[in-house]
């Protein structure tokens, strides 16, 4: 496959990739090798902030004017964006080494999760278990759309599939190669041939109904679990979209791509954040489909996706489409922070008495939450609810780091976890008189007991590799 030489400097969504230090020359690489990691991750970088630059001029980083990405910063199988970049890893797995900064999915996945900080930055504080999960669903939905920019992908995944879009194929199975890897180790815990496949038939469950963990075959409310409901209505959708195009073929599928990354950009920056965010995000789709394109007929296909995969419940989601948009000058004016509510949180043995978070509570746009198991919407959590369900998942889940030293005994550790950057989250830090709630980084939540370890390397504060001593 020939791909010009990326220029990542330039705009639109500039990047830089800060390790290594210098690029290699451009040319043909083996899989493995440092030549093959940066030039894939580089066209990766390229192609989605060409796709989403275009349909969002004037967007910036919320690191500053360009993305900084350490392609290998260390010996673990993960990756994640911490609003200083994005940071990619390695890991020996079965006798090979993995690069997560080797996958273009992994690439493009993490890109998103920093471009939806850029669009929605009100997102990355919210103490809200479907907006966390909105966010992973972002990330796959990005590497899904970076990947139909490639004409070679598009003309394989119409052979594959023979044109019924719907259906598994390399552009639903998101991250094989990631997906592998962890199967090694934990082999219930992704899918039997990725990380996640956008081809599913997860139903939308209220997430403080879920289990905090569960397999890949169940839902639970951790946030990548999670965030195939959504994922999943999205692929469905854009299969739907592609269906009542005049052919099914590559300009088609191609023109589709884009048409969708408009439907959401604009979906999601007019989107009230509450609990039920995914409903909101889904409801402004309807809208925009029906007011925007409705030449193209996509407002049926996409309201069948989000109702079929309950996202939206059938009444509500043929109601929404009618419904009047919010103001564009009041959507430019939003907040980019949400309110903080005050949560009691002595009975946690954390060392303070309250926390402050960020609420989940601006005015909803649209009067909808995603389906109720038998008629009609859920029941939608309260944001205070919402919010103590987020801090006690934290929590359970062993994602949560507390500042104060006498609430560290009460922290929930994993087994499969190491000290480092990425062992964590959310931190409760001391802000003035106050312990706050705040996010630090959205990771692939990917952990297997690192070989550093069992080669007698150790990682200190901050995740810096320290002076190699005894084994573990």
């Amino acid at each position: 496959m020939q791909r010009p030489v990326p220029v990542l400097s330039t705009a639109p969504l500039p990047t830089r990739i800060v390790n290594p230090a210098q690029a290699p020359a451009a040319g043909q690489f083996a899989p493995g090798t440092p030549g093959f990691r940066y030039w894939t991750a580089a066209e990766a970088l390229r192609r989605s902030s060409d796709y989403w630059g275009a349909l969002l001029p004037g967007v910036s980083w919320q690191v500053g004017a360009s993305l900084p990405v350490g392609l290998d910063e260390g010996e673990r199988l993960n990756a994640f964006y911490d609003r200083v970049g994005l940071s990619f890893f390695h890991a020996d797995v079965g006798g090979r080494t993995v690069y997560s900064g080797e996958s273009a999915d992994v690439v493009c996945h993490e890109l998103g999760h920093a471009l939806l900080d850029s669009i929605k930055p009100q997102l990355w504080d919210a103490a809200s278990l479907e907006i966390a999960a909105f966010h992973e669903a972002f990330g796959d939905i990005t590497a899904i759309l970076a990947a139909l920019q490639l004409p070679t992908l598009r003309h394989a995944v119409l052979l594959e599939t023979g044109g019924a879009l719907y259906r598994t194929s390399r552009l639903s199975r998101v991250a094989e190669q990631l997906g592998w890897a962890i199967r090694q180790s934990r082999p219930s815990s992704v899918d039997a041939d990725c990380l996640r496949n956008a081809v599913n038939s997860f139903f939308y469950r209220e997430p403080n109904t879920l289990p905090t963990n569960a397999p890949a075959t169940s839902l639970s409310s951790e946030p990548h679990s999670f965030s195939r409901v959504f994922t999943g209505a999205f692929f469905e959708g854009l299969a739907g979209m592609l269906n009542v195009r005049p052919a099914q073929d590559e300009p088609n599928l191609l023109q589709v791509s884009q048409d969708m990354g408009r439907l959401l950009a604009d979906a999601i920056r007019a989107a009230s954040v509450v609990p039920t965010f995914f409903s909101q995000v889904a409801a402004n789709v309807l809208r925009i489909a029906t007011q925007r394109f409705a030449a193209q007929g996509y407002e049926q296909p996409l309201r069948s996706a989000f109702v079929r995969h309950g996202v939206l419940p059938p009444g509500p989601a043929f109601a929404v489409a009618a419904t009047q948009p919010m103001p564009m000058a009041a959507a430019a004016a939003e907040p980019t922070t949400l309110q903080q509510v005050r949560l009691s949180v002595a009975e946690y043995g954390l060392g303070v008495p309250s926390v402050l978070v960020y609420a989940a509570s601006e005015p909803k746009t649209f009067d909808v939450a995603g389906a109720a198991m038998a008629i009609g919407a859920a029941v939608a959590p309260a944001q205070d609810e919402a919010a103590k369900a987020f801090l006690e998942d934290l929590l359970r889940r062993g994602r949560l780091k507390v500042a104060t030293p006498a609430g560290r005994r009460a922290e929930i550790v994993r087994p499969t976890a190491v000290s480092g950057p990425e062992s964590h989250t959310h931190e409760i830090m001391r802000e003035g008189a106050d312990a706050v709630l705040r996010r630090v980084r959205v990771d692939c939540n990917c952990f297997l007991m690192p070989q550093s370890h069992i080669n007698g390397e150790r990682y200190g504060e901050g995740g810096r590799k320290e002076a190699q001593g005894g084994t573990c």
